[in-house]
């Protein structure tokens, strides 16, 4: 089994004693190798967390060990430089006024390298990121990207236990953020480096992380491997969240669950909920056209591979279907759905 580089005991954290707790009890192991996407909306914990780990905030309660080496309990608290911790923020962070080379190099001056030892950690450094030969450029002849993989090399050039990334593609754009969370994964995974990765963006947090943490005020509502969170989550926050599925009130007739567009059938191992919403993800819908049914298609909009269509119900409700792009429907069609693998969740009452 690989080993622990991260265990969370704990965790408590209070800016104010009339506010809720920023991060409240949280626990969690990191083992080696693996990335740990910390996701959730704005203001849920997941940077404070990231600057508790870090040792730029100090926790009311709980303890923080880094390897062998407990950072933070009680009175304990170890300053980020002597953490073994490789940070990566949003906004780059570089010195503009060295070349590119010379920011991967600076944090290894704390390590007392030779001049020769520096110049291989820097071009082993600047290989793993792929910007081999341009060690002597400044940071304003980079392009977004390109300043990103260099802040990435200059902390995996010290070779830390764990690395730390702050919402760090937040700031390019849509096609090299899509280019570059599948490169900073691989980057990782050759470096063998643990990392914690700070995302809002669910798609981003399932592609780049072996696991995944969901952050609701303070509170990490579940963790587990990305297939784990997005096939059983375990809370409504989570479901709506990561899924971003539809939900529908419901009620129960035995073990049947009736809804406005149709009734499904769920066990339920507590028989005192007797209301709840039926859960469906988007993509599990199929779409059958008919003459005469309770849903019509109030829109359609192509998204290249898929179509995403908004189904509204005699109520008003709106209901959000994705089919591939073989499946055309016009707006207006009155359909029936069904049900991939009956794909339905219920969350009781």
């Amino acid at each position: 089994m690989q080993k622990v580089i991260l265990r969370i005991e704990n965790v408590t954290k209070t800016f104010s004693k009339n506010m809720l707790p920023a991060i409240n009890n949280v626990s969690l192991i990191l083992r080696q190798g693996d990335i740990l996407a910390l996701l959730g909306p704005s203001g849920c914990g997941k940077t404070t967390l990231l600057r508790i780990i870090g040792g730029f905030e100090h926790p009311q309660n709980g303890c923080i060990q880094i390897g062998e080496k407990i950072v933070c309990k009680s009175s304990i608290s170890v300053p980020p430089e002597k953490r073994d911790i490789g940070i990566v923020f949003q906004d780059y962070a570089l010195f503009p006024h060295l070349t590119v080379s010379e920011n991967v190099g600076f944090g290894l001056k704390k390590l007392k390298l030779s001049k020769q030892q520096l110049e291989q950690r820097v071009s082993e450094a600047l290989n793993l990121v792929k910007l081999e030969g341009l060690g002597k450029r400044y940071p304003y002849e980079l392009s977004g990207g390109q300043q990103q993989r260099v802040a990435l090399a200059r902390a995996l050039a010290p070779q830390p236990k764990l690395m730390l990334l702050d919402e760090p593609l937040s700031n390019l754009d849509i096609q090299v953020r899509l280019q570059l969370r599948e490169e900073i994964r691989d980057i990782l995974k050759a470096a063998g480096t643990s990392a914690i990765f700070v995302t809002h963006d669910q798609e981003e947090a399932l592609a780049i992380s072996d696991i995944v943490g969901v952050m609701c005020q303070g509170n990490l509502e579940q963790i587990g491997t990305p297939e784990a969170i997005y096939t059983n989550p375990v809370s409504r926050f989570v479901a709506e969240f990561v899924t971003q599925a539809n939900f529908i009130p419901a009620h129960r007739q035995g073990n049947l669950w009736l809804t406005e567009i149709g009734n499904f059938e769920l066990k339920v191992n507590n028989h005192h909920h007797e209301t709840g919403e039926i859960m469906i993800r988007q993509e599990d819908i199929i779409l059958k056209p008919v003459s005469d049914s309770p849903l019509t298609i109030s829109s359609r909009q192509f998204l290249g591979r898929e179509y995403r269509y908004c189904l509204r119900a005699s109520s008003g409700k709106e209901i959000y279907a994705r089919t591939m792009n073989n499946t055309v429907l016009s707006e207006g069609t009155a359909v029936q759905i069904s049900i991939v693998n009956n794909a339905v969740r219920l969350f009781a009452d």
